[in-house]
C-alpha cells in the first residue's frame, strides 16, 4: 500500500516533493552559446584565405539574406513570389544611384554618403514591396506568383533603358561603402591586422557576416513569436486566423514588405561584392535560384535558408574555380559542360531528391540526425 496523506502520524512533517528540473531553458541556453562561438572561426576567415575564396563567401552570405526573406513570405506565410530578383535589383541599383558620382559622365548618382545610400536602398526595395502588397494581399499559390512575374518583367525592361540611372544593358560602377572616411568595402586608409593586410574584401567578409547574423536574430524572432505563429496559421487555414482575429491581408501585406527588405539588403552586399553591376544579373532565374534555395534548406527555416542561399551560391563558383583541374568540364561560353550548366543539373536533381525523400529540407533532415546522435 502507497504512502498517502492520511496514512501519516499527527504532527509528522510531510515529506518534500522533489524539485522539478526544467533543461529546456538550459538547453535553448547552451545552443545559443554554442552558435555565438561558431562565429568564432568564421570571424577568422580573412587571416588564411585570399580574395577568391572570400568574394564566394560574400556572395554566399548576400544571397542567404535575400533567402532569409523569402523563406519568411513563401515557407512560414505561404505566399508564392517569383519577384524576388526585382527587389534585390532595386536594392542594388538604388544603392549605385543614391552612392554614384554626380558627374559620372553618362551615368546619373546622386552622391550622397555611402551609409546613407545603403540605407535609402534598403527603404527603397521595402517600399516596393509595399506598393505591390495590396496585390499579394489579395492574391495566393499560383496566382500571387504569376501576377509576381510581371515585376521581374517590368524591372527587366527599366534596367535596360533608363540608361541615366542603371547605364542600361553595360551597367554600372558601384561605390565602395563608407563609414565616417573608412571603407567597409574598399581599402582606403590600409589596415593590417596580423600581418595581413585587409582591402575591401576581408572587410566586406565581416560586414556581410554581421548582416547575416542580425539577419537571423530578426527572422527567426518573427517566425518564434507571434507574428510568425499568425503567419502559419494563415498559411495553413485562413478562415480560421480570421476567426481568431488575425487580419490576413494585413498580414500578408506585412510579410511581402519585410521579404523585400531583406531583399534590397541583399542587393546591396551583392553590388558592393561585385563593384559593378548589370541587368544581366537580376533576371527570373535568380528568382527561381532563391526559391530553389528556401526548397532545399526546408520550407519556412530561417537556418535552412540560410544553408540553402550558401550551397546555391557557393557550388557554381567553385565550379568555375576548378574547371581547370576537373577534365571534364568545359571553358565557360565553349557550348559543352561547363561549371553553370553543371551547377543546374545539380540542383534540379537535389531539388527532386528533397521533394521526394525530404520535402522538409536540410533543416528536417539535420534534426533528424541530431536525434539519432
Amino acid at each position: 500500500m502507497s504512502e498517502t496523506a492520511t496514512d501519516l502520524l499527527p504532527g509528522e512533517p510531510k515529506p518534500a516533493r522533489r524539485p522539478v528540473l526544467n533543461t529546456s531553458g538550459r538547453v535553448e541556453r547552451l545552443r545559443k552559446i554554442a552558435l555565438w562561438l561558431s562565429l568564432l572561426p568564421l570571424a577568422a576567415v580573412p587571416l588564411y584565405l585570399d580574395g577568391s575564396w572570400l568574394i564566394i563567401g560574400i556572395l554566399g552570405m548576400a544571397t542567404a539574406i535575400g533567402a532569409i526573406g523569402l523563406t519568411l513570405l513563401v515557407g512560414t506565410a505561404g505566399q508564392l513570389s517569383l519577384a524576388h530578383s526585382f527587389f534585390v535589383a532595386v536594392g542594388a541599383y538604388a544603392y549605385a544611384y543614391a552612392a554614384g558620382d554626380p558627374a559620372g559622365g553618362g551615368v546619373e548618382g546622386l552622391g550622397l554618403p555611402s551609409a546613407l545610400a545603403a540605407l535609402i536602398a534598403i527603404v527603397a526595395s521595402g517600399l516596393a514591396g509595399l506598393l505591390f502588397s495590396p496585390v499579394s494581399a489579395r492574391l495566393k499559390g499560383v496566382y500571387l506568383g504569376v501576377a509576381s512575374l510581371a515585376l521581374v518583367f517590368i524591372g527587366d525592361h527599366v534596367l535596360k533603358n533608363a540608361t541615366p540611372v542603371t547605364g542600361g544593358y553595360n551597367g554600372r560602377e558601384v561605390a565602395p561603402l563608407s563609414v565616417g572616411g573608412f571603407e567597409l568595402s574598399g581599402g582606403s586608409p590600409d589596415l593590417w591586422v596580423l600581418g595581413v593586410p585587409y582591402g575591401g574584401r576581408e572587410r566586406l567578409w565581416y560586414l556581410a557576416l554581421a548582416v547575416l547574423v542580425l539577419a537571423v536574430v530578426a527572422a527567426s524572432r518573427i517566425a518564434r513569436n507571434r507574428p510568425g505563429r499568425a503567419l502559419q496559421l494563415m498559411r495553413d487555414n485562413p478562415a480560421a486566423a480570421g476567426s481568431m482575429g488575425v487580419p490576413v491581408q494585413r498580414y500578408k501585406a506585412a510579410v511581402f514588405t519585410y521579404s523585400s527588405v531583406f531583399a534590397g539588403t541583399a542587393g546591396v552586399l551583392t553590388a558592393l561584392a561585385f563593384e559593378f553591376i548589370v541587368p544581366q544579373y537580376f533576371t527570373l532565374e535568380l528568382s527561381i535560384s532563391y526559391l530553389t534555395m528556401t526548397i532545399i534548406g526546408g520550407l519556412g527555416s530561417v537556418a535552412g535558408a540560410v544553408a540553402g542561399g550558401l550551397f546555391v551560391t557557393a557550388l557554381p563558383l567553385l565550379l568555375e574555380r576548378f574547371t581547370g583541374s576537373l577534365g571534364f568540364l568545359a571553358a565557360p561560353g565553349s557550348g559543352g559542360l561547363d561549371a553553370a550548366m553543371l551547377s543546374r543539373f545539380a540542383f534540379g536533381a537535389l531539388l527532386v531528391l528533397v521533394l521526394i525523400c525530404e520535402p522538409g529540407g536540410l533543416a528536417v533532415l539535420s534534426r533528424r540526425l541530431r536525434r539519432r546522435s
